[in-house]
């Protein structure tokens, strides 16, 4: 596994990618364009996603030691995503991004996002998913250390989280009926999908509640046991 030792690089990619680089790529994703377009957009996506994630560690066995877990973790958000109405993969996400770093939030956020999609459907807000949910992960595992100190402040987030997905994927339905982004058409569609708002925060908290235990719990003690 490629290891990028060099504390430079790391810092321009885990700062570039995911704030420059992968935004731009989603946004500047054409209105009607054919699949193959958006499908590459994707593939660049996943190709990204494993950059930052690599640009997070520096020893080889560290990092093949996290990317075992994440892929658990994602495998674990792809199953959950088939779940009737509640889905947990915003709080796995988030759990992922708290234990294994802010890196791995992102790429578990986004590979469950296109991972999923290939029995949910594929299409051109896959890239936005992939990116709402990857920033949902990176910021949880910027503010790691409040949050796994205060549940409060985890429960928080979860609300918080669960409804900023909601109002991301708006801007994607936004541009995608009307052929643009304005202020008022973007505020019908948040008053459209409001109970859809409601249900993925109230769903991420529920989870986060079940889950934060048992899975914190687990990770804690294998980050213990291989250094991580």
């Amino acid at each position: 596994m490629l290891v990028i030792r060099s504390e430079r690089i790391r810092h321009i990619l885990g700062t570039a990618l995911p704030f420059a680089v992968m935004p731009a790529l989603v946004l500047l994703l054409p209105v009607g364009v054919q699949a193959e377009y958006y499908a590459l957009v994707s593939f660049l996506m996943v190709v990204l996603a494993l950059l930052l994630f690599l640009s997070g560690f520096e020893r080889k066995e560290l990092g093949t030691r996290r990317m075992i877990l994440v892929s658990v973790m994602t495998a674990l958000s792809v199953i959950g995503r088939l779940l009737p109405l509640l889905k947990p993969i915003t709080a796995l996400t988030v759990l992922s991004a708290l234990y294994l770093g802010k890196e791995a939030g992102f790429l578990v956020g986004a590979m469950s996002a296109v991972l999923s999609n290939f029995i949910m459907g594929q299409g051109p807000w896959t890239p936005f998913q992939m990116l709402a949910w990857g920033l949902i992960g990176l910021f949880a595992g910027i503010v790691s250390a409040p949050l796994r100190r205060s549940r409060i402040l985890l429960y928080g987030y979860g609300l918080l989280s669960g409804a900023a997905y909601s109002m991301l994927l708006d801007v994607w339905t936004t541009v995608w009926t009307y052929k643009e982004f304005t202020l008022h058409e973007y505020a019908g569609v948040l008053v459209t999908a409001l109970p859809y708002t409601v249900l993925y925060a109230v769903s991420n908290l529920l989870f986060l509640m079940i889950f934060t235990k048992p899975v914190g719990d687990k990770l804690t003690r294998i980050q213990k046991k291989y250094g991580l």
